[in-house]
């Protein structure tokens, strides 16, 4: 059901993307589109409301995207956040300069005018979270300042006669404690929509749709063993039985025993899947590659090129399925032209393999986000130890080996991994972590086993806890936790003889390190 929606314009931002997702989890329809929309395309929408991202840009930036003021004639509520919140700021006439104190990541917002919609029933110092590096040294006289941290004076506005507000931090972030709160204040109550988005009947009216469109064709499905191939598998394989081909690549950078798992899954759900053994064709063409953005294109080159070669093994196939989920389609579609300057890395997955040659997609899932998709798994019956796996990236253990990729450093980490999964399973600490991995560094160092010299590698050991993987922070796992760990990673795995736990939160850093 889509009834009532909001309209995200993107400016650029890493959390564009959660800002539709916690929209959607107030039960509200959101869709993001391109800061540079026009006015016609924004009314044929007929949004309730609408909001402005963060950016990596300056709004005083030559290049800077900017949108119409005409937008504020509209009568529809608008929200802006950090970068929006400048940008309302300046298209009034107000002054925008470098902040003399940056802010990133943690900071207590004080509320100082309460007498307003935004706010209400937020208290008056909270947790928010900031990212910025510009701030409202003049604010236009349309508006007033109603909350400041203490190394911004401006934290919140709102404007004098017009539904017009903006906030300086990142409410759509978990670390915001009452950011939901704000969200839903706008939403539900300035914006006045009603919460009726909902998956009720999604599988049933899908499983129809493909049906119908694929007719007695066969339809070919590149596997990745990830939550959002299976599910996309089962509303397939529901709909047209075995004319459905899932096809799974071995390129040897899985974790130990991987392949054995995917191959019995699938038996219980009663698809079959097809095994490509390409260990040596992987290893071979990333020899000598160092570069990790090198790594993941090579990667995603070769994966299409095998898929291509499987499609032309197969008799009246029409269709490719991708298990694409709206995150990857806005991170392939949305505002391209101004993420390619701010670049952070390439997401390979088994959903963004490119189309291939004569072959319609079919793409299931591609309006709906993790956590929906994950809704749909548990309404289809789909184990939860599928569901609820931790993350693993599309180019595997290759890009958790910092640096060149052989044979002995994969078995190292592949051992490495393993250990790591036996202790949190075995401690209970897998479900209470949201991902735990090894990361083998190009980096050797002096130790000592049984009184000799050893000279091996050193390791990261990576745990980390987060609501939406766009903000994370390090787990605070017991030290008896990581003791066991570490000796018996150094103990039982030839080649390590040190192992770090890296207490990086993201941002700054990322969750994976390539």
């Amino acid at each position: 059901m889509k009834k009532d929606s909001i309209l995200i314009l993107d400016f650029g931002s890493q959390y564009s993307q959660m800002i539709v997702r916690r929209i959607r989890e107030i039960g509200v329809y959101a869709i993001l589109c391109s800061y540079d929309i026009s006015i016609h395309n924004i009314l044929s929408k007929k949004p309730k409301g609408i909001l402005l991202s963060g950016s990596p840009f300056s709004v005083y930036d030559k290049n800077s995207p900017l949108i119409s003021k005409e937008i504020f004639q509209l009568n529809i509520p608008i929200f802006g956040i950090c970068y929006g919140m400048q940008l309302i700021s300046f298209l009034f006439g107000g002054k925008i300069e470098k902040s003399k104190y940056r802010e990133y990541g943690k900071s207590y917002f004080i509320i100082d005018h309460f007498k307003n919609d935004l706010l209400f029933g937020i208290p008056k110092r909270s947790v928010v979270w900031m990212s910025h590096f510009d701030e409202i040294k003049d604010l236009p006289k349309e508006f007033k300042a109603i909350g400041h941290t203490s190394s911004c004076s401006i934290a919140a506005i709102i404007h004098k006669t017009k539904d017009i507000y903006a906030v300086q931090f990142h409410p759509e972030v978990d670390n915001t404690k009452f950011g939901i709160s704000m969200l839903k204040n706008f939403i539900l109550h300035i914006c006045k929509c009603n919460p009726n988005w909902k998956l009720n009947k999604f599988v049933q009216n899908t499983v129809k749709k493909i049906k119908k469109r694929v007719s007695n064709k066969k339809v070919i499905l590149g596997f990745s063993g990830g939550v959002d191939s299976f599910v996309s598998a089962y509303i397939i394989h529901k709909a047209i039985g075995n004319a459905l081909n899932c096809i799974f690549v071995d390129t040897g950078f899985l974790l130990k025993k991987e392949k054995e798992k995917i191959f019995s899954h699938c038996q219980k759900m009663n698809f079959s899947i097809k095994i490509i053994d390409a260990k040596k064709r992987f290893l071979s063409i990333l020899t000598g590659i160092v570069d990790p953005e090198k790594k993941r294109k090579i990667i995603g080159n070769e994966f299409a090129s095998i898929f291509q070669m499987e499609s032309e093994k197969i008799k009246n196939v029409e269709f490719l399925a991708q298990g694409t989920i709206y995150s990857d389609v806005i991170e392939s579609s949305i505002s391209s032209k101004l993420r390619k300057n701010f670049f952070i890395k390439s997401h390979h997955n088994v959903g963004g393999l490119p189309q291939l040659k004569k072959l319609k997609l079919i793409e299931p899932l591609k309006e709906l986000f993790k956590d929906e998709v994950r809704k749909i798994g548990i309404e289809l019956g789909i184990p939860k130890k599928i569901l609820y796996s931790h993350p693993f990236p599309g180019p595997g253990l290759s890009i958790r080996i910092l640096g060149e990729v052989n044979k002995k450093k994969i078995s190292i980490l592949k051992e490495s991994e393993s250990i790591l999964s036996q202790e949190l399973k075995k401690s209970n600490l897998y479900d209470f972590v949201n991902q735990a991995f090894i990361i083998l560094l190009p980096v050797k160092s002096v130790g000592i086993k049984g009184d000799k010299r050893t000279y091996e590698y050193t390791a990261v050991l990576r745990v980390i806890k987060t609501e939406d993987f766009m903000t994370a922070t390090f787990s605070r796992l017991p030290y008896d936790f990581l003791e066991k760990i570490s000796n018996r990673i150094i103990n039982e795995v030839d080649g390590i003889n040190r192992l770090v736990y890296d207490i990086t939160s993201k941002p700054p850093a990322t969750i994976e390190w390539e």
